[in-house]
């Protein structure tokens, strides 16, 4: 899971976070984020964890003053750098859904986006859209392949929904995409 480490100013992405919560305990689905109590990250867990529900955070020992680890996950690990918290995510999850955050939550997002292109992973990664909050993203994505600077099939890795069901749903019957990356310019 990738989010916030603020709440945002729109209710709307702290609901969206106690909606996905709620869905992933009701199909058993266990959430591995960044290990905070605050913000998005710290509403699913919070939620996740009222709910019965398995939370695994991992966080850089040190690194963030004011992403004060959560006291009462199921599992926290701790790492040395942000560059161990993500290989870890990435090791230890089965897909990627990114919800409303800012510069961080777009690092890690497109680190896991290029990780799939390039073949380094064969995991679901998905946006939740909601109240449009990643249709400028989006757009810039659509503009980048007509430029032509990122191809139709990397571009159609992502699986956008606003809904999170449907998502989820996405996630189960997700088959990952050739791993070439590299092609002939020809076909350019």
């Amino acid at each position: 899971m990738y989010c916030g480490s603020a709440a945002g100013a729109n209710p709307v992405y702290v609901e969206l976070a106690e909606q996905l919560a709620a869905a992933l305990v009701a199909k058993e689905i266990g959430l591995v984020y960044g290990g905070a109590q605050v913000g998005l990250m710290g509403a699913i867990a919070n939620s996740v964890l009222a709910l019965g529900g398995s939370v695994t955070g991992i966080l850089p020992v040190g690194l963030f003053r004011t992403e004060v680890p959560h006291a009462g996950l199921t599992e926290l690990i701790e790492v040395n750098s942000l560059h161990e918290r993500k290989a870890k995510m990435a090791e230890i999850s089965d897909g990627f859904i990114a919800m409303p955050g800012g510069l961080g939550t777009l690092e890690e997002l497109f680190e896991i986006l290029t990780w799939l292109q390039l073949g380094l992973h064969r995991k679901p990664v998905g946006l939740l859209n909601v109240s449009k909050f990643f249709d400028k993203l989006l757009e810039y994505l659509d503009h980048a392949v007509a430029e032509k600077f990122i191809r139709l099939q990397h571009r159609e890795m992502i699986v956008v929904d606003t809904d999170i069901n449907s998502m989820l749903q996405t996630f189960e019957n997700y088959q990952a995409p050739s791993s070439q990356k590299w092609v002939d310019l020809a076909d350019r």
